[in-house]
């Protein structure tokens, strides 16, 4: 590690739980945001500042004016232009130890498997079932730690996935795409909201990859910021989940 690198994660490397161990695991780590948006952009802007050495970015968007309230790794003069691009130039600007790669793209049953293969942890935040259920299925199949986000009006949610065909998956929480799933869009949320999840969802990826504290394992945090009021449950595998349950016939 370089001099210019002690001195950036300083204040990072003197916590007892993360040291010079840690750091060098975070800047060995290899790191994919699925989807670059209100999620992605805050857990991005955090983990590249963080230090970590390798991030892939998913997302075949281009930002657009409505984007700019709550997804703040970007600006005004970034509308128009292919969000992985703006994002990645936004975290090199941060921190130009990071190498990004980016995916102009959508993830999807042809490429899943051969881009999350390739990673240590997952960030999902995604805004439809269908990617999330994908991401689930490719993270329990390749044993890569899944971390998930999700967000609308005032409330946020956040689960940490270990993948170890022993705890919960994400589908033992979501068997089916509810019938009355919303979207920010519909609803509206409040920007701030964004900036919380998508930081304790890079707070949960320092966790996992350092090996500090207890990551959100099977487990389900709920926000409330219209009342500032916040609660953790409990997630134990469903027997009858559709991807970890019971065993598939072929």
């Amino acid at each position: 590690m370089q001099r210019n690198e002690l001195e950036r994660y300083a204040r990072q490397i003197v916590l007892k739980e993360i040291g010079g161990a840690g750091q060098q695991a975070l800047g060995n780590a290899k790191v994919l945001i699925i989807g670059a948006g209100g999620l992605g952009g805050p857990a991005g802007l955090y983990l590249a500042a963080t230090g970590i050495g390798h991030m892939g970015i998913i997302d075949e968007d281009v930002v657009a004016l409505s984007n700019l309230h709550r997804q703040i790794q970007f600006r005004t003069k970034d509308i128009d232009t292919v969000k992985t691009e703006a994002m990645t130039s936004t975290l090199a600007a941060i921190n130009p130890h990071v190498k990004i790669r980016e995916y102009r793209h959508i993830i999807d049953v042809d490429n899943a498997r051969d881009i999350i293969e390739d990673y240590d942890v997952v960030l999902d935040g995604t805004d439809n079932f269908e990617a999330r259920f994908l991401v689930n299925a490719v993270c329990l199949e390749t044993n890569t730690p899944l971390v998930t986000g999700a967000l609308g009006r005032f409330e946020g949610q956040l689960s940490v996935f270990k993948m170890d065909n022993k705890s919960a998956c994400y589908r033992c929480f979501v068997p089916q795409k509810p019938p009355d799933a919303e979207t920010c869009a519909a609803v509206g949320v409040v920007g701030a909201l964004a900036g919380i999840i998508g930081s304790m969802m890079a707070m949960e990826t320092i966790k996992i990859i350092t090996g500090a504290g207890k990551p959100l394992y099977g487990k389900l945090f709920l926000y409330d910021g219209l009342n500032g009021e916040a609660r953790t449950i409990t997630m134990p595998r469903d027997p009858s989940c559709p991807e970890c349950g019971a065993p598939k016939i072929k």
